[in-house]
């Protein structure tokens, strides 16, 4: 090979190497960071956004009365406890809305240890059954001893752990 083809490789693999370099830090960024969210000024609409037109007038009939989808009953969990970790004691008395549980400042339940992610898992309630759902987090989710891939019931005074913290739900 000529000499001008070795020096443009050695330039071509430089240039890969700092291009992973880079990733990697944007990628380390964004998990202990969050990702930026740009705010659009009042009175702009998101890119995209259609216009929809006022609803057109319907005959007159009566709506059936909403069904709930998310409702708690006497046999659901009211609290959910810290039972070891940085937080142990601690106990967030729950309503129903799901509760986020993860490092990031907007998360329902912040913990700040480096095994949780920064969106780690959400507990929600589903037809009088709280489940627990994993975000997608490096470390997992795990209920009873078992990693938690999809949404899956809590029982009540079943441990959940999330990095070094161990939760239950309670009555």
């Amino acid at each position: 090979m000529s000499e001008l083809t070795l020096i443009f490789l050695r330039f071509a693999i430089l240039g890969a190497l700092w291009i992973f370099v880079f990733v990697i830090v944007y990628a380390l960024r964004s998990d202990l960071f969050g990702q930026r969210v740009r705010k659009l000024p009042v009175g702009d609409a998101p890119l995209g956004a259609a216009v929809v037109p006022p609803p057109s007038p319907v005959p007159e009939r009566q709506p059936a009365p909403p069904t709930p989808l998310l409702t708690a009953t006497a046999d659901t969990a009211t609290r959910f406890v810290v039972t070891s970790g940085p937080k142990k004691g601690m106990a967030v008395e729950l309503g129903r809305d799901p509760l986020t549980i993860g490092r990031s400042s907007e998360s329902g339940l912040v913990l700040r240890d480096d095994y949780t992610s920064t969106h780690h898992a959400r507990l929600m309630l589903w037809d009088s059954t709280w489940m627990i759902q994993d975000l997608d987090s490096t470390n997992g989710t795990f209920l009873d001893g078992r990693r938690v891939t999809v949404p899956t019931p809590v029982p009540i005074n079943t441990p959940i752990k999330v990095g070094a913290t161990t939760f239950e739900l309670r009555r």
